[in-house]
């Protein structure tokens, strides 16, 4: 076996932390404590990697291994898969669906050796593929050994599958407890979450949206699929069929695998760039659903110059997007939608005007949806949704939808308000293509007559063409605010903490210290990290909530994983930032699930006072002390942070105090919030005539 090592799977000291439940410091204390401490097997010098083999066979013998949840386990073999976590996650999905369509026949190539395995994997995932393209009939559509191409996948072979094997047989071990589905849903999520830079995501809700408004359709096409989202969003309908094409073969085989776990629909995807080698040339559906790749300036220009797509224009080098909605469109059969996600600069730049304009002209473009800040990546911008149907060849329609959700923004990180996003574009888009036209809904949506928009520019923005909401008693709500705000800064007058004396010396020097590691192992607290997903569908706590003093505003993709959720008296504290912060949690924000970047104490009240643990937790040298610091960022060691060894009752004496300073501190931060919202409404009334200078 001396070749298996070369081919093991490898794990970094991060990783190491999560089996042994410590921080990463610790792991580099035993690696400069310990001789036998296993060497490097790849990596760099600062970011070395180990066999995973060998550290487990080191941490048992030291008794330093935790008892680890097999869904980190089995992640562990993925991230450090020697040919890369996509290959190993493409390997996982391959069993998966193997052990979701056929068990018997998992069961059956699990049960010998590894290489007894991984030798007859391959055979026996063609059992499950070429089914998924039977015609409605029952009746093969494709030769076996064509399959996997139309599913985008080249099923691996034996030699390929054997480093995989241990993340197969722990894969399917997690799916006995999870599902399947589950399970592949599990371990894409954890990859996409971390690696943010290498993908552009189309987040859940924004999918159930686009999908939404394309309707029930038979069949579906997305030419730049990315991992699938919005085919996933798709509503099954029986004999349905799905098309999906994406210029990264990964990605391809990756939705491939996630929508034949996930759909009984009959699919067909393909690897290659839709624009310049189309894999459905022929195909004319009943709804295309894209989020493009934006502001592309090597999408095709020169030699597609004469492609019969573009009927309404030949796109400009600088107007990518536009050449994929009339690729949408020429994939469309008559009357059928397509839904594209759309740059806000799309429906204004000069060098697009005219192919908006014989969009609008022949019926088209039938809608235009800016969506808020934060809908999507990049969540700075408020995209657009386009809504575009292929015209019958009379059927030019003298109106225009366009609304603008931007008042459903929220400040938090966890993205707008999307229940509210839904109900108003659905409704708006719903009540517009049953009647043609739809009457002003001040600020959210309304109709224009094409002919309003063929001027120079066409400019498309929904804010541009609808006025604001009509201002009731403006003067009156302003001066609300600023009754509320005399009411707080009063209050944070009477809670400014009073004149302080020095303490005196202490006689016997400094307090005795303990370490929140020590008191987690001794019982008296229980730690706790936020999660990246969960079945819990409950605000989100995120970092920026707890830094800004803010309620819960987050959301967590849905997964198997059990979301920690938080009670009253916990302490909850940001690990990046390099900010001395801790919250304590209260009755308003209890049930909420813990987000990324957090770690959540829950102290034993009968050993811990909550507000004496969060008080000394957000000393400025504490957290020094405990903090590390990376080329971009500041991480905090919760473990290393420090508070003294004192009696219960001095604790109290202790929390009391910190407890009146935290309602100072709110105290401040609501004065703040007033009086930013009083001096924006006066800009705001003097600038639109609701509120006269005198």
């Amino acid at each position: 076996m001396p070749g298996m090592q070369d081919n093991a799977t490898e794990v970094t000291a991060a990783g190491i932390a999560r089996l042994a439940g410590v921080g990463r410091a610790a792991v580099s204390n035993w690696r400069r404590r310990h001789a036998d401490f296993p060497r490097p097997v790849g990596g760099t010098e600062t970011s070395p990697s180990f066999a995973l083999t060998d550290v487990e066979d080191w941490l048992r013998r030291h008794r330093k291994l935790a008892e680890v949840p097999l869904r980190e386990r089995v992640w562990q073999h993925l991230c450090g898969h020697p040919a890369g976590p996509v290959t190993a996650l493409t390997h996982a999905g391959c069993a998966l669906l193997l052990i979701h369509e056929r068990p018997p026949v998992w069961l059956d190539v699990s049960s010998g050796s590894d290489e007894r395995l991984a030798a007859m994997l391959p055979t026996a995932l063609e059992q499950v593929l070429t089914p998924r393209h039977a015609g409605p009939d029952g009746s093969s559509v494709h030769p076996p050994a064509a399959a996997h191409r139309e599913l985008a996948l080249d099923p691996p072979t034996g030699p390929h599958l054997l480093p995989s094997v241990p993340l197969l047989r722990g894969a399917a071990e997690l799916a006995a407890e999870l599902g399947a589905r589950q399970t592949f849903e599990f371990l894409l999520g954890r990859h996409l979450d971390a690696n943010p830079r290498q993908y552009t995501l189309t987040p859940a809700d924004l999918a159930d949206l686009m999908a939404a408004l394309a309707g029930t359709p038979d069949t579906v096409l997305d030419p730049a699929c990315g991992t699938g989202a919005l085919l996933r969003a798709v509503t099954p309908r029986p004999g349905q069929r799905l098309y999906a094409q994406d210029s990264a073969p990964e990605l391809a085989a990756l939705t491939a695998l996630r929508l034949a776990l996930h759909t009984r629909a009959h699919l067909h995807t393909a690897a290659g760039d839709a624009l310049r080698a189309d894999a459905h040339p022929d195909l004319r559906a009943d709804a295309v659903l894209c989020h493009p790749p934006f502001n592309e300036r090597n999408w095709g220009h020169d030699e597609l110059a004469y492609d019969p797509r573009w009927e309404y224009g030949f796109p400009a080098r600088t107007e990518s997007e536009l050449a994929w909605v009339q690729h949408a469109l020429a994939r469309l059969r008559d009357g059928g939608t397509a839904v594209l996600l759309m740059p806000p600069a799309a429906a204004s730049r000069r060098s697009g005007r005219r192919i908006r304009a014989d969009l609008l002209r022949r019926g088209a473009l039938r809608a235009v949806v800016a969506l808020p800040v934060g809908a999507a990546p990049p969540y700075n911008i408020p995209l657009h949704l386009w809504v575009l149907r292929r015209p019958h060849r009379t059927s030019a329609q003298p109106e225009v939808l366009l609304a603008d959700a931007a008042p459903f923004a929220t400040d938090g990180r966890g993205g707008p308000d999307w229940p509210g996003v839904r109900e108003t574009v659905l409704d708006a888009w719903r009540a517009f293509d049953r009647a043609g036209r739809l009457d002003e809904r001040p600020g959210l949506a309304r109709s224009l007559p094409v002919i309003e928009l063929l001027d120079d520019d066409v400019d498309l923005a929904p804010a541009r063409h609808l006025p604001p909401p009509a201002a009731a008693d403006g003067a009156g709500r302003l001066s609300d605010v600023r009754e509320r705000l005399g009411e707080t800064l009063r209050l944070t007058a009477a809670l400014t903490p009073p004149p302080v004396d020095p303490a005196p010396p202490a006689a016997s020097g400094r307090l005795p210290l303990t370490t929140v590691g020590e008191l987690a192992r001794g019982g008296a607290l229980v730690l706790r990290t936020g999660g990246t997903g969960g079945r819990a569908r409950v605000p989100v706590l995120t970092d920026h909530d707890v830094l800004a003093g803010t309620a819960p505003s987050g959301t967590l993709p849905e997964s198997e994983e059990e979301a920690v959720l938080t009670a009253p008296g916990d302490v909850v504290v940001p690990v990046l930032g390099g900010g001395a912060v801790a919250r304590v949690v209260d009755e308003t924000t209890a049930g909420a699930a813990l987000g990324r970047n957090l770690v959540l104490l829950r102290p034993d009240p009968a050993a811990l006072d909550a507000w004496f643990l969060a008080g000394f937790l957000r000393g400025t040298t504490n957290n020094r002390q405990a903090s590390s610091y990376a080329s971009t960022a500041t991480r905090l060691d919760v473990r290393r942070l420090q508070l003294p060894r004192l009696p219960l009752e001095e604790q109290r004496r202790y929390g009391a105090r910190f407890r009146e300073l935290d309602a100072f501190e709110r105290a401040l931060r609501q004065a703040g919030r007033l009086g930013e919202h009083l001096v924006r409404g006066m800009y705001d009334g003097l600038t639109d005539g609701t509120i006269t200078p005198d």
